[in-house]
């Protein structure tokens, strides 16, 4: 089969690997429907040491269930699957508070032990407690734009509305999202879901903050650092934000939150962090009483509603996606996003 890897910063091929075989009971063989490129994948591409050995890509998924292991129960041959970013067993105490992404018997994809899914076919580990069958939708002849929302919940929507649920959004708040990437823009539609009475765009990408607005965002601020602050302090009458929702992960993004969050405010991030320490004190969080929430999403936790909700019609995540290609492309996918050529780019292995 085909799988995408990576050698280093800006080198990504793809190879010809052996197909996934059960390793564990609990185990699941599943093909792939579409995968994709995310904004966290391009960390490593900016950064990764040059290496003999590729790193297995990808984390996002949606697939046909090939074969279960002999302790599977909740699936089955032939299923229609959304498979989180992130397995887990979806049985212990973490996992039952709400958690998934702390399971102590889960992980990550993209690892030694578990290939990535950028992929003609993956193995899924826990698969009884990760990946959720969407019933009565067919991939062979579902709408691209159905199974582009249904991809969009395997992470990066339901990333949006994880910042946005831990931050407690209530109606009549005022919420500034930092980041017109793919998670701060599914931030903007998951505020507007819960209520925001004026939602705050921080971005600078015409053709993405014109997607921002279309989703529930009342304002957009191109201004970064200190202007940007001064901007939205100047639209919310010098009181600030009630809430920040962070999906960028790097320190200026951080600097924005706590300079324009209000008094008693959230700060809500899920940009994977790009550092290591972040200012806390009085000139930060303590002398505002804000506090900070936010961490990677438990996407299992949300899959069920979220499910409903794309197949109802009720949202449509998927919008994201701008660009399309076969697994032969995904090099210039990632090229394509990190020259910001591309938002999202989804992967069609049938292409």
């Amino acid at each position: 089969m085909k799988a995408a890897f990576m050698y280093g910063a800006g080198d990504v091929r793809v190879e010809t690997t052996p197909k996934p075989e059960i390793q564990q009971p609990t185990d699941a063989i599943v093909r792939t429907v579409r995968a994709c490129i995310c904004g966290s994948d391009l960390h490593p591409y900016h950064s990764m040491p040059a290496s003999e050995h590729g790193q297995s890509m990808g984390h996002e998924l949606i697939a046909v269930v090939e074969e279960i292991g002999s302790e599977v129960k909740n699936l089955e041959v032939g299923d229609f699957v959304v498979v989180p970013f992130a397995f887990s067993d979806n049985t212990c105490a973490i996992c039952k508070e709400g958690f998934q992404t702390a399971c102590p018997h889960g992980g990550w994809y993209g690892t030694p032990a578990v290939p990535g899914l950028q992929a003609e076919y993956a193995r899924v580990p826990q698969a009884d407690g990760s990946a959720v069958v969407v019933h009565d939708v067919d991939p062979e002849t579902a709408s691209e734009e159905l199974l582009a929302s249904l991809l969009a919940l395997s992470d990066v929507y339901l990333t949006g509305y994880h910042a946005a649920f831990m931050a407690e959004i209530k109606p009549g708040h005022t919420v500034t999202v930092i980041g017109d990437g793919a998670v701060g823009l599914s931030a903007v539609l998951a505020a507007k879901q819960m209520g925001a009475e004026r939602i705050i765009l921080m971005g600078r990408h015409e053709s993405r903050t014109d997607l921002g607005r279309e989703w529930g965002a009342t304002h957009v601020v191109a201004e970064r650092g200190a202007e940007g602050v001064a901007k939205v302090m100047e639209i919310t009458g010098g009181e600030g934000s009630h809430v920040v929702l962070e999906a960028v992960g790097h320190m200026p993004a951080y600097e924005q939150a706590y300079g324009v969050v209000r008094a008693g405010g959230i700060i809500s991030r899920v940009g994977v962090p790009q550092y290591e320490e972040a200012p806390i004190g009085f000139g930060s969080l303590f002398g505002k009483n804000a506090r900070l929430a936010g961490g990677p999403a438990p996407v299992r936790a949300y899959l069920e509603d979220a499910i409903q909700q794309v197949v109802s019609g009720e949202i449509n995540p998927g919008k994201v996606f701008d660009m399309t290609v076969g697994l032969d492309g995904v090099p210039a996918g990632y090229a394509a996003m990190n020259d910001r050529e591309a938002l999202k780019v989804m992967v069609n292995p049938s292409l």
